[in-house]
């Protein structure tokens, strides 16, 4: 009959190949994947020295750095001199960036520093100040191979939300190669060192208590714009 088709096992077999390739080829894909080995995990050190003066009786609220999308991974960056990102395969972050270096600052105001009280908003507790930050850089800078750690902070009244002070605080350390370990140590030292400033930037600052109207702003370093 005309317009009419006649099947065979043949052309069963055929359609049935068609309909199965995309499942064999996802298949084969995921199976690809899972053979691949797992990134390496690297953490962020709190630095510990011999205790920084400060104010013991202040607590202090310790905020999530805000950062641009690049940083807010858990994967280790690297800029090269036209600005171009890209990221270290076979190594990645112990956590998402930001909540990591929130972690180990208020680590190294509990090992280094007489001010005592220090805890992250989430906690409930009632500050006389807060820290609030942004994590500028943190990466391997090429060509040279150097880790670069940037960080601005600001010092904030719990009291009325006045800015008290500012400062950036920026450190380079020679990375050596550009692989995941050799990453890693070079921006956890340069995390440290960064960290340390900013502990002794507001152990030496005058901050403002909630109970007491009358204490004036101080700490000599103007916001950053």
């Amino acid at each position: 009959m005309r317009g009419s088709s006649v099947v065979t096992p043949q052309t069963d077999r055929a359609c049935l190949l068609r309909r199965l390739a995309p499942v064999a080829l996802l298949a084969a894909l995921a199976g690809a994947c899972s053979s691949a080995p797992a990134p390496t995990t690297f953490d962020l050190s709190a630095p510990t020295t011999s205790r920084i003066r400060g104010a013991a009786d202040v607590q202090v609220l310790v905020s999530e750095p805000a950062a641009l999308q690049p940083l807010s991974t858990q994967q280790i960056l690297v800029r090269d001199a036209s600005g171009t990102i890209s990221f270290i395969g076979g190594g990645q972050w112990a956590d998402n960036l930001p909540n990591l270096v929130q972690t180990r600052l208020i680590n190294t105001f509990e090992n280094a520093s007489q001010i005592g009280r220090v805890a992250r908003p989430s906690s409930g507790a009632v500050a006389d100040v807060q820290l609030v930050s942004e994590l500028r850089r943190f990466e391997i800078a090429t060509p040279g191979n150097e880790a670069v750690a940037e960080i601005a902070v600001k010092i904030v009244s719990d009291r009325d939300g006045r800015i008290v002070s500012g400062r950036i605080f920026r450190t380079s350390v020679p990375a050596g190669a550009v692989d995941a370990a050799s990453a890693a140590r070079a921006l956890d030292e340069a995390l440290s060192t960064v960290m340390l400033d900013i502990v002794r930037w507001v152990s030496g600052s005058a901050l403002p208590r909630r109970d007491d109207p009358g204490t004036a702003a101080a700490g000599g370093d103007r916001a950053p714009a």
